[in-house]
Protein backbone atom coordinates (compact mmCIF):
# COMPACT_ATOMS: atom_id res chain seq x y z
CA UNK A 1 0.00 0.00 0.00
CA UNK A 2 1.33 3.43 -0.94
CA UNK A 3 1.86 5.77 2.03
CA UNK A 4 1.32 9.51 1.56
CA UNK A 5 2.09 12.29 4.05
CA UNK A 6 -0.86 14.64 3.63
CA UNK A 7 1.02 17.51 5.28
CA UNK A 8 3.78 17.59 2.65
CA UNK A 9 4.37 20.76 0.60
CA UNK A 10 1.31 22.97 0.46
CA UNK A 11 -0.43 20.36 2.64
CA UNK A 12 -3.93 21.00 1.33
CA UNK A 13 -6.77 19.02 -0.17
CA UNK A 14 -5.00 18.76 -3.54
CA UNK A 15 -2.72 15.99 -2.22
CA UNK A 16 -5.79 13.96 -1.25
CA UNK A 17 -7.62 14.53 -4.55
CA UNK A 18 -4.58 13.72 -6.70
CA UNK A 19 -3.63 10.67 -4.64
CA UNK A 20 -7.06 9.02 -4.73
CA UNK A 21 -7.50 9.89 -8.43
CA UNK A 22 -4.21 8.19 -9.35
CA UNK A 23 -5.00 5.32 -7.00
CA UNK A 24 -8.23 4.69 -8.92
CA UNK A 25 -6.46 4.84 -12.31
CA UNK A 26 -3.44 2.70 -11.38
CA UNK A 27 -5.29 0.27 -9.09
CA UNK A 28 -2.76 0.91 -6.29
CA UNK A 29 -4.23 1.20 -2.75
CA UNK A 30 -3.20 4.27 -0.77
CA UNK A 31 -3.14 5.43 2.84
CA UNK A 32 -2.99 9.19 3.40
CA UNK A 33 -2.11 10.41 6.91
CA UNK A 34 -1.69 13.86 8.52
CA UNK A 35 -4.28 15.33 6.15
CA UNK A 36 -4.16 19.14 6.06
CA UNK A 37 -2.18 19.02 9.31
CA UNK A 38 -0.98 22.62 9.17
CA UNK A 39 -4.31 24.21 8.27
CA UNK A 40 -6.52 26.17 10.73
CA UNK A 41 -9.09 23.35 10.45
CA UNK A 42 -7.02 20.16 9.97
CA UNK A 43 -8.40 17.01 8.36
CA UNK A 44 -10.77 16.51 5.47
CA UNK A 45 -13.15 19.32 4.64
CA UNK A 46 -16.69 18.33 3.64
CA UNK A 47 -15.99 18.90 -0.07
CA UNK A 48 -12.90 16.64 0.08
CA UNK A 49 -14.97 13.88 1.66
CA UNK A 50 -17.64 14.23 -1.02
CA UNK A 51 -15.05 13.92 -3.80
CA UNK A 52 -13.59 10.73 -2.29
CA UNK A 53 -17.03 9.22 -1.70
CA UNK A 54 -18.00 9.95 -5.32
CA UNK A 55 -14.76 8.47 -6.65
CA UNK A 56 -15.15 5.38 -4.44
CA UNK A 57 -18.63 4.85 -5.87
CA UNK A 58 -17.27 5.25 -9.41
CA UNK A 59 -14.56 2.62 -8.96
CA UNK A 60 -16.07 0.33 -6.31
CA UNK A 61 -13.39 1.25 -3.79
CA UNK A 62 -13.16 0.08 -0.20
CA UNK A 63 -12.44 3.03 2.09
CA UNK A 64 -12.03 4.03 5.72
CA UNK A 65 -11.82 7.38 7.46
CA UNK A 66 -13.85 9.27 4.85
CA UNK A 67 -15.57 11.93 6.96
CA UNK A 68 -15.13 15.67 7.58
CA UNK A 69 -12.30 16.25 10.04
CA UNK A 70 -10.62 12.90 9.41
CA UNK A 71 -6.82 13.08 9.45
CA UNK A 72 -6.20 9.66 7.87
CA UNK A 73 -7.91 7.70 5.10
CA UNK A 74 -7.45 4.43 3.26
CA UNK A 75 -8.56 4.03 -0.36
CA UNK A 76 -8.50 0.59 -2.02
CA UNK A 77 -9.77 0.93 -5.62
CA UNK A 78 -11.83 -1.61 -7.52
CA UNK A 79 -13.12 -1.67 -11.09
CA UNK A 80 -14.02 1.64 -12.69
CA UNK A 81 -17.50 1.74 -14.20
CA UNK A 82 -19.07 4.08 -16.74
CA UNK A 83 -22.72 5.05 -16.97
CA UNK A 84 -24.51 7.88 -15.22
CA UNK A 85 -23.39 9.26 -11.86
CA UNK A 86 -24.82 12.03 -9.70
CA UNK A 87 -23.29 13.90 -6.76
CA UNK A 88 -24.97 16.49 -4.55
CA UNK A 89 -22.33 18.27 -2.50
CA UNK A 90 -25.12 19.97 -0.54
CA UNK A 91 -23.21 23.23 -0.01
CA UNK A 92 -21.21 25.62 -2.15
CA UNK A 93 -18.35 23.11 -2.27
CA UNK A 94 -16.61 23.35 -5.63
CA UNK A 95 -18.05 21.26 -8.45
CA UNK A 96 -14.90 21.79 -10.54
CA UNK A 97 -12.53 20.38 -7.90
CA UNK A 98 -14.77 17.33 -7.56
CA UNK A 99 -14.86 16.81 -11.32
CA UNK A 100 -11.08 17.13 -11.57
CA UNK A 101 -10.75 14.40 -8.94
CA UNK A 102 -13.02 12.01 -10.88
CA UNK A 103 -11.96 12.82 -14.45
CA UNK A 104 -8.86 10.58 -14.70
CA UNK A 105 -11.01 7.58 -13.71
CA UNK A 106 -13.90 8.59 -15.98
CA UNK A 107 -11.53 8.70 -18.95
CA UNK A 108 -10.49 5.11 -18.27
CA UNK A 109 -13.98 3.56 -18.41
CA UNK A 110 -14.93 1.21 -21.26
CA UNK A 111 -18.25 2.96 -21.86
CA UNK A 112 -19.37 6.59 -22.05
CA UNK A 113 -19.98 8.21 -18.69
CA UNK A 114 -21.83 11.23 -17.38
CA UNK A 115 -21.45 13.00 -14.08
CA UNK A 116 -24.08 15.43 -12.76
CA UNK A 117 -22.81 17.55 -9.89
CA UNK A 118 -24.68 19.98 -7.65
CA UNK A 119 -22.71 22.54 -5.61
CA UNK A 120 -20.74 25.75 -6.09
CA UNK A 121 -19.73 26.68 -9.63
CA UNK A 122 -18.06 30.03 -8.90
CA UNK A 123 -16.43 29.92 -5.47
CA UNK A 124 -13.14 30.97 -3.87
CA UNK A 125 -9.98 28.83 -4.17
CA UNK A 126 -11.27 26.76 -7.10
CA UNK A 127 -11.43 27.01 -10.90
CA UNK A 128 -14.65 28.60 -12.13
CA UNK A 129 -16.93 26.55 -14.40
CA UNK A 130 -16.10 28.88 -17.28
CA UNK A 131 -12.37 28.22 -16.79
CA UNK A 132 -12.99 24.46 -16.49
CA UNK A 133 -15.10 24.41 -19.65
CA UNK A 134 -13.08 26.79 -21.84
CA UNK A 135 -9.46 26.34 -20.69
CA UNK A 136 -9.02 23.06 -18.80
CA UNK A 137 -11.16 20.75 -20.95
CA UNK A 138 -9.70 22.00 -24.29
CA UNK A 139 -6.20 21.47 -22.84
CA UNK A 140 -7.22 17.96 -21.81
CA UNK A 141 -8.34 17.40 -25.39
CA UNK A 142 -4.69 17.71 -26.46
CA UNK A 143 -4.07 14.45 -24.60
CA UNK A 144 -6.86 12.77 -26.57
CA UNK A 145 -9.56 13.21 -23.93
CA UNK A 146 -13.13 13.74 -25.12
CA UNK A 147 -15.16 15.54 -22.48
CA UNK A 148 -17.72 18.34 -22.47
CA UNK A 149 -19.45 20.36 -19.77
CA UNK A 150 -23.00 21.69 -19.70
CA UNK A 151 -23.56 24.44 -17.14
CA UNK A 152 -27.21 24.21 -16.18
CA UNK A 153 -27.19 26.64 -13.25
CA UNK A 154 -24.54 28.65 -11.46
CA UNK A 155 -24.11 28.32 -7.72
CA UNK A 156 -22.51 30.86 -5.40
CA UNK A 157 -21.49 30.82 -1.74
CA UNK A 158 -23.10 30.04 0.69
CA UNK A 159 -26.04 28.00 -0.68
CA UNK A 160 -24.47 26.64 -3.84
CA UNK A 161 -27.19 24.73 -5.72
CA UNK A 162 -25.34 25.06 -9.00
CA UNK A 163 -25.87 22.23 -11.47
CA UNK A 164 -23.46 20.98 -14.16
CA UNK A 165 -23.33 17.89 -16.36
CA UNK A 166 -19.99 16.45 -17.44
CA UNK A 167 -19.99 13.98 -20.35
CA UNK A 168 -16.91 11.83 -20.92
CA UNK A 169 -16.01 9.36 -23.68
CA UNK A 170 -13.51 6.56 -23.06
CA UNK A 171 -10.06 7.58 -24.29
CA UNK A 172 -6.51 6.34 -24.44
CA UNK A 173 -4.40 9.29 -23.40
CA UNK A 174 -1.48 10.38 -25.58
CA UNK A 175 1.46 12.65 -24.84
CA UNK A 176 0.67 16.33 -25.38
CA UNK A 177 3.25 19.03 -26.14
CA UNK A 178 2.02 22.59 -25.69
CA UNK A 179 3.79 25.43 -27.49
CA UNK A 180 3.61 29.16 -26.77
CA UNK A 181 0.31 30.54 -28.01
CA UNK A 182 0.04 33.36 -30.51
CA UNK A 183 -1.86 36.53 -29.70
CA UNK A 184 -5.58 35.82 -29.87
CA UNK A 185 -8.77 37.63 -28.96
CA UNK A 186 -9.71 37.34 -25.29
CA UNK A 187 -13.08 35.72 -24.59
CA UNK A 188 -14.91 36.21 -21.32
CA UNK A 189 -18.02 35.78 -19.20
CA UNK A 190 -19.13 38.34 -16.63
CA UNK A 191 -22.04 37.32 -14.41
CA UNK A 192 -24.01 38.32 -11.31
CA UNK A 193 -26.93 37.00 -9.28
CA UNK A 194 -29.44 38.95 -7.16
CA UNK A 195 -27.56 42.16 -7.92
CA UNK A 196 -28.31 45.09 -10.25
CA UNK A 197 -27.61 44.10 -13.85
CA UNK A 198 -25.06 46.90 -14.22
CA UNK A 199 -22.69 44.92 -11.96
CA UNK A 200 -22.00 42.39 -14.71
CA UNK A 201 -21.68 45.24 -17.21
CA UNK A 202 -19.21 47.21 -15.11
CA UNK A 203 -17.04 44.13 -14.57
CA UNK A 204 -17.01 43.48 -18.31
CA UNK A 205 -16.27 47.09 -19.30
CA UNK A 206 -13.40 47.40 -16.80
CA UNK A 207 -11.86 44.16 -18.04
CA UNK A 208 -12.29 45.11 -21.69
CA UNK A 209 -10.79 48.58 -21.15
CA UNK A 210 -7.78 47.17 -19.28
CA UNK A 211 -7.15 44.59 -22.00
CA UNK A 212 -7.52 47.17 -24.79
CA UNK A 213 -4.95 49.45 -23.11
CA UNK A 214 -2.46 46.58 -23.47
CA UNK A 215 -3.38 45.86 -27.08
CA UNK A 216 -5.75 42.91 -26.58
CA UNK A 217 -9.16 42.72 -28.20
CA UNK A 218 -11.92 41.11 -26.19
CA UNK A 219 -15.43 39.74 -26.45
CA UNK A 220 -17.02 39.43 -23.00
CA UNK A 221 -20.55 38.08 -22.63
CA UNK A 222 -22.79 38.91 -19.67
CA UNK A 223 -25.25 36.96 -17.52
CA UNK A 224 -27.69 38.54 -15.05
CA UNK A 225 -29.28 35.84 -12.89
CA UNK A 226 -31.70 35.24 -10.02
CA UNK A 227 -30.35 32.32 -7.99
CA UNK A 228 -30.45 31.08 -4.36
CA UNK A 229 -27.31 33.08 -3.41
CA UNK A 230 -26.01 36.54 -4.23
CA UNK A 231 -22.74 36.65 -6.13
CA UNK A 232 -20.77 37.90 -9.09
CA UNK A 233 -17.61 37.16 -11.02
CA UNK A 234 -15.76 37.27 -14.30
CA UNK A 235 -13.61 34.73 -16.16
CA UNK A 236 -11.37 35.62 -19.11
CA UNK A 237 -9.46 33.26 -21.39
CA UNK A 238 -7.37 33.04 -24.53
CA UNK A 239 -6.04 29.69 -25.70
CA UNK A 240 -4.66 27.71 -22.77
CA UNK A 241 -4.54 30.70 -20.45
CA UNK A 242 -7.29 32.05 -18.24
CA UNK A 243 -7.95 34.22 -15.20
CA UNK A 244 -10.94 34.92 -12.98
CA UNK A 245 -12.05 37.00 -10.03
CA UNK A 246 -15.17 36.90 -7.87
CA UNK A 247 -17.07 39.82 -6.45
CA UNK A 248 -16.99 40.54 -2.72
CA UNK A 249 -18.99 42.83 -0.47
CA UNK A 250 -17.37 46.26 -0.63
CA UNK A 251 -15.24 45.51 -3.71
CA UNK A 252 -16.28 47.67 -6.71
CA UNK A 253 -17.27 45.75 -9.85
CA UNK A 254 -14.67 47.73 -11.78
CA UNK A 255 -11.91 46.36 -9.54
CA UNK A 256 -13.13 42.78 -10.04
CA UNK A 257 -12.97 43.16 -13.82
CA UNK A 258 -9.59 44.91 -13.80
CA UNK A 259 -8.00 42.30 -11.50
CA UNK A 260 -9.04 39.47 -13.80
CA UNK A 261 -7.72 41.36 -16.84
CA UNK A 262 -4.41 42.20 -15.15
CA UNK A 263 -3.89 38.55 -14.22
CA UNK A 264 -4.59 37.36 -17.76
CA UNK A 265 -2.33 40.03 -19.26
CA UNK A 266 0.54 38.76 -17.08
CA UNK A 267 -0.04 35.27 -18.47
CA UNK A 268 -0.35 36.40 -22.09
CA UNK A 269 2.82 38.49 -21.95
CA UNK A 270 4.90 35.73 -20.35
CA UNK A 271 5.42 33.76 -23.56
CA UNK A 272 4.58 30.54 -21.71
CA UNK A 273 2.29 27.96 -23.29
CA UNK A 274 -0.13 27.52 -20.34
CA UNK A 275 -1.09 29.62 -17.33
CA UNK A 276 0.31 28.78 -13.88
CA UNK A 277 -2.95 27.23 -12.65
CA UNK A 278 -3.34 25.00 -15.70
CA UNK A 279 0.30 23.96 -15.24
CA UNK A 280 -0.74 22.54 -11.87
CA UNK A 281 -3.94 20.91 -13.12
CA UNK A 282 -2.25 19.09 -16.01
CA UNK A 283 0.39 17.36 -13.89
CA UNK A 284 -1.56 14.10 -13.39
CA UNK A 285 -1.98 13.87 -17.18
CA UNK A 286 1.65 14.38 -18.18
CA UNK A 287 2.52 11.90 -15.42
CA UNK A 288 0.09 9.40 -16.98
CA UNK A 289 0.71 10.02 -20.67
CA UNK A 290 3.80 12.20 -21.08
CA UNK A 291 4.13 15.65 -22.59
CA UNK A 292 5.58 19.10 -22.00
CA UNK A 293 4.57 22.71 -21.51
CA UNK A 294 5.96 25.99 -20.19
CA UNK A 295 4.58 28.27 -17.51
CA UNK A 296 5.63 31.64 -16.07
CA UNK A 297 5.60 30.34 -12.51
CA UNK A 298 5.49 26.95 -10.82
CA UNK A 299 3.38 27.07 -7.68
CA UNK A 300 3.85 25.12 -4.45
CA UNK A 301 0.59 23.42 -5.46
CA UNK A 302 2.26 22.19 -8.65
CA UNK A 303 5.41 21.01 -6.87
CA UNK A 304 3.25 19.09 -4.39
CA UNK A 305 1.28 17.54 -7.25
CA UNK A 306 4.52 16.37 -8.92
CA UNK A 307 5.65 14.81 -5.63
CA UNK A 308 2.29 13.06 -5.18
CA UNK A 309 2.20 11.69 -8.75
CA UNK A 310 5.69 10.26 -8.26
CA UNK A 311 4.33 7.80 -5.68
CA UNK A 312 2.07 6.12 -8.27
CA UNK A 313 3.78 6.46 -11.64
CA UNK A 314 7.27 5.69 -12.90
CA UNK A 315 7.31 8.53 -15.45
CA UNK A 316 9.32 11.38 -13.95
CA UNK A 317 8.42 15.03 -14.43
CA UNK A 318 11.45 17.30 -14.85
CA UNK A 319 11.30 21.03 -14.16
CA UNK A 320 13.70 23.36 -16.00
CA UNK A 321 13.66 26.85 -14.49
CA UNK A 322 14.48 30.02 -16.39
CA UNK A 323 12.56 33.13 -17.49
CA UNK A 324 9.79 30.66 -18.20
CA UNK A 325 9.62 27.26 -16.60
CA UNK A 326 9.40 24.05 -18.62
CA UNK A 327 7.78 20.88 -17.31
CA UNK A 328 8.40 17.70 -19.23
CA UNK A 329 7.68 14.00 -18.76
Amino acid sequence: MIEIDGSFGEGGGQIVRTAVALSAVTGKPVRIARIRQGRPKPGLAAQHAWAIIALADLCGARTSGIAPGSSEIIFVPGEIRGGSHKVKIGTAGSVTLLMQCLLPALLKTDTPASLEVHGGTDVQWAPTVDYFKSVFLPALGCFGARASLEVRQRGYYPKGQGNVLLRVEPAKLNAAHFIGSTKEIVIGMSHCSNLPEHVAGRQAIAASTTLQEQGYESDIAQEVLRLPSMGSGITLWSGYKGASHLGERGKPAEKVGKMAADDLISELKSGASVDMHLADQLIPYIALAGGSYTTREISLHAKTNIWTAGHFLERKISVSEGEIIKLEA
